[in-house]
């Protein structure tokens, strides 16, 4: 079964290409009439994240970003759902949310069957156009930086203890990327206009662990940001204009950051 509006994508003209995984909202209405209504809220979506890194195509970096709901298939995790965190986390095709509480009404649950549909119509060919654009840029390019966007309430106790850092960069503790990029990417994050932590609770996930090749002149690093720092973290989930500006502000440099770092290398 072929998905329309899968994902949005904004080709680049540089070696940086933009993903945003979990932002999307869309729920196929079979998924949708099976979920618990405190599901529908959709609590666990990287809220804006789109939309903060939209602006970066002027850059002329390449933006893609998925439009279903992590609620259906979350594209972070594996096809076979391998666990990423030795602590509490949740799934391919989670039945429960990020707190642990189920997100399906009783009985509703997706079955074996029902996970394989999903993967083939949502996940297989999300990876497929993200593959075939990261190999696109090497090709043209020579190298691809893979910079794999996220945010998350900065507080949820059943994830990690107190309140998360504003900015925590992922580079599967360095084996995703080149040390030049993962320095770089430190350098704009940790200027001390926000709190920063480097391959903390959020080391990447399966994206940055499972494309970032360096040896293959594929570089991923994962930023998680905590959406205290640009919106309101509780429904509707609305901006906060001002620390949202500042924010998108932040994400545009460390993209000029690693532009010029790409550049410089390079040349």
């Amino acid at each position: 079964m072929a998905v329309q509006n899968l994902m949005t994508f904004k080709a680049g003209s540089t070696p940086i290409l933009l993903n945003v995984p979990h932002a999307g909202t869309l729920l196929h209405p079979e998924v949708e009439r099976r979920l618990r209504p405190a599901a529908l809220e959709l609590k666990d979506t990287d809220w804006h994240m789109d939309k903060l890194a939209l602006p970066c195509a002027e850059l002329g970096v390449g933006v893609m970003a998925a439009q279903y709901s992590r609620y259906v298939v979350d594209l972070n995790r594996s096809a076979d759902d391998a666990p990423l965190y030795s602590g509490p986390t949740t799934g391919l095709i989670s039945q429960i949310d990020f707190d642990g509480q189920p997100l399906y009404l009783e009985g509703q649950e997706p079955d074996g069957q029902e996970t394989k549909a999903r993967i083939q119509s949502y996940w297989a060919p999300y990876h497929q156009a993200l593959k075939a654009e990261i190999l696109r840029i090497r090709a043209q390019f020579g190298t691809c930086i893979l910079l794999d966007l996220h945010s998350i309430r900065s507080e949820v106790p059943r994830l990690f203890d107190g309140v998360l850092p504003d900015l925590n960069l992922g580079t599967n503790s360095g084996a995703s990327t080149a040390a030049r990029f993962e320095a770089c990417a430190e350098r704009s994050l940790g200027s001390g206009q926000y709190s920063f932590v480097k391959n903390g609770r959020f080391k990447g996930g399966y994206i940055t662990r499972h494309y970032g090749q360096p040896d293959q002149n594929i570089h991923a690093l994962q930023l998680e940001i905590a959406q205290s720092t640009y919106m309101i973290e509780h429904a509707p989930w609305d901006l906060v204009p001002p620390k949202a500006e500042m924010l998108g502000a932040a994400i545009k440099n460390l993209v000029t950051a690693l532009l010029d770092e790409v550049n410089t290398t390079r040349g």
